[in-house]
């Protein structure tokens, strides 16, 4: 090797290392690396900026917007409502998980997955009487499975066949071709969880659910036309709410309080919770629930459902409605927002929601339009103004949602359109049929993980054109000593390893060009190599930081970095040996493609 390729193998090895023991940001670290390569004359700006406009890279994107699509709609919230139930034990709570998240994941990035699934455990663990302790590292296990699936299942796939594509010249792999592997290794964990977790996972329960919160009261109605109507209160789902109760019914100018379960509801019915700020967006999350003001008909705003959100501000003394009742204050008219919740010196407000009169100081969360924020930001009617970004869920968009989904899903698997076609049809759907706002589509696609995949392409092209890859490929062929399985197994090990340190994509990204260099060396069929890589980079289960749904779980779980040692090695050892068996069963690794 020459200068250049010493310069990017002691790279990659900074790379890693500020990765592992740094908390700079990925992609910082991987736009550093490729205007370093770029500023050395290494790779020309075509080279280092060529990423950006991978295949693999747009795909992830826009399989951003169908997820948000998905969510937005209320289309989890939906699987979610008639999938978990009440299951009886532990291990059936960790079944009933596993068949939505599992089945979603393959098909939609698995971080708004997880994201949303969160507070759904959370208060359906509390429903069930189940630790959501027991329940949350799963639900990443599950979702993590779940996207070996399929090539869309994980941005990670994703990412490697686009290199895959651009290092060879090559088609690239179809959307089911990961399957052969996934599937075993994903039917065979959730085996391995549902027998041993419920005793390996730790009880953390909460001790004071409602310690240390601010309460609301918080007011909503039921849909004169919606399907709650003639429920009962808790076959509706109102019982055990997250971080809400409900408190009383108003109904034809009475009071019914306390509420009993098996009250059953009218539309029209005003429903008095209290709770905290994120009370009201899982409360307006449930099919049939809408805001108070809707439920006589007039609309509370002048703008359609999906261009409204979720504020709080805090009434300031010079407000010209203090003294004033909600209703009498005409507020909606006045402001052009809706109350739907308040809170005083952090405790709830007894009566209606309209007979509250306001004081100085009150935390009031409103439904209104994004231009509220900017028009009121300095208004001497309020101190403070916090946009919550919370919208709605277009629950009549479910059904299409899902649709679009399938279809995408029906035309990528025939090879009707190729993958990148299919989503980028598929963001543009659920733009077109509403099934998600612009605001909530720019919000869904994570730029960071974006340009942290544009960028590390530089990185995996640079170790190919210096040469570094070829040395690195001979060595690991020396050290298997020319058998194919075993330079397969420590393909393996090298991006298992290196996904629990670094982010998996990058970790990918940088087995890749090495594979490939490998593989052409020995004369060696590199698909299955391809697919090694793919699992390896997914199967991070030993620490929370080898993958993002492993950390978004890690405080709602109340864990420990011990709990994920205890059940993720053996799940990477497991993963890894159905992986390598089936790789070595089911391919011929002489057989050049």
């Amino acid at each position: 090797m020459d200068w250049s390729g010493w310069f990017s193998l002691i790279l990659v090895f900074a790379v890693l290392a500020t990765l592992i023991f740094t908390r700079i940001p990925a992609y910082l670290v991987m736009m550093a690396a490729l205007a370093l390569l770029s500023a050395s004359g290494i790779l020309t700006p075509d080279e280092a900026l060529a990423g950006f406009g991978n295949s693999g890279l747009i795909t992830v994107a826009a399989m951003f917007v169908v997820a948000s699509g998905i969510h937005a709609s209320g289309g989890i919230d939906m699987m979610v409502k008639h999938l978990l139930g009440r299951p009886k034990t532990t291990r059936g709570a960790m079944l009933r998980v596993f068949a939505p998240v599992v089945a979603l994941s393959g098909y939609l990035n698995n971080t708004p997955v997880v994201a949303t699934m969160i507070p759904a455990l959370n208060a359906w663990a509390k429903r069930i009487d189940v630790a959501p302790s027991k329940l949350m590292i799963p639900l990443s296990y599950g979702a993590i499975l779940g996207g070996t699936l399929t090539l869309i299942g994980t941005s990670t796939n994703l990412v490697v066949n686009g290199q895959y594509q651009s290092l060879t010249g090559n088609e690239g792999f179809s959307l089911f071709s990961i399957a052969a592997v996934g599937l075993p290794a994903a039917l065979i964990g959730v085996i391995f969880m549902l027998i041993f977790f419920p005793r390996w996972l730790p009880d953390r329960r909460e001790k004071k659910p409602f310690g240390n919160l601010r309460e609301f009261t918080l007011e909503v109605a039921v849909d004169r036309n919606g399907p709650l109507v003639g429920q009962t209160v808790e076959s509706a789902g109102l019982r055990g709410l997250r971080r809400v109760y409900l408190v009383e019914i108003e109904r034809d100018d009475r009071a019914i309080a306390p509420v009993r379960p098996d009250e059953r509801l009218r539309g029209g019915d005003r429903l008095v919770f209290a709770g905290d700020t994120e009370a009201i967006s899982d409360l307006l999350r449930l099919r049939g629930i809408v805001p108070s003001d809707h439920a006589d008909g007039e609309a509370s705003l002048k703008a359609p459902a999906e261009e409204r959100r979720l504020v709080e501000v805090v009434v300031s003394p010079h407000c010209d409605v203090i003294g004033s009742s909600i209703r009498d204050s005409e507020f909606r008219k006045r402001y052009g927002a809706a109350v739907l919740a308040v809170a005083r010196e952090g405790r709830r407000v007894p009566g209606n929601l309209g007979s509250i009169k306001l004081k100085a100081g009150d935390s009031l969360l409103l439904e209104a339009r994004p231009g509220f924020v900017l028009r009121q930001r300095y208004s001497r009617d309020f101190l403070l103004i916090n946009d919550l970004e919370a919208e709605s869920p277009r629950h009549e968009k479910g059904l299409t949602a899902w649709l679009i989904l399938i279809a995408i899903v029906l035309a990528a698997g025939a090879g009707v359109i190729s993958m990148l076609n299919a989503s980028l049809l598929g963001a543009g759907a659920m733009l077109i049929f509403r099934c998600c706002s612009v605001n909530q589509a720019q919000k869904s696609v994570d730029l960071p993980v974006l340009i942290t995949i544009s960028a590390s392409f530089a990185l995996g092209v640079a170790l190919q054109k210096t040469g570094v890859a070829a040395a690195i490929a001979e060595n690991v062929i020396s050290l298997s000593y020319g058998h194919p399985w075993l330079m397969l197994v420590l393909v393996y090990l090298c991006v298992s390893m290196l996904t629990e340190m670094i982010t998996n994509n990058a970790a990918a990204i940088i087995m890749v060009p090495i594979a490939l260099q490998m593989t052409g060396s020995a004369g060696l069929n590199p698909e299955p190599f391809m697919f090694a890589i793919m699992m390896g980079a997914s199967a991070s289960f030993a620490t929370p930081l080898g993958y993002q749904t492993n950390l978004m779980v890690y405080g709602p779980g109340g864990y420990q970095f011990s709990d994920y040692l205890k059940v993720g090695l053996p799940m990477n050892l497991l993963v890894g040996v159905v992986t390598i068996t089936v790789l070595l069963t089911g391919w011929d690794l002489t057989a050049v493609k």
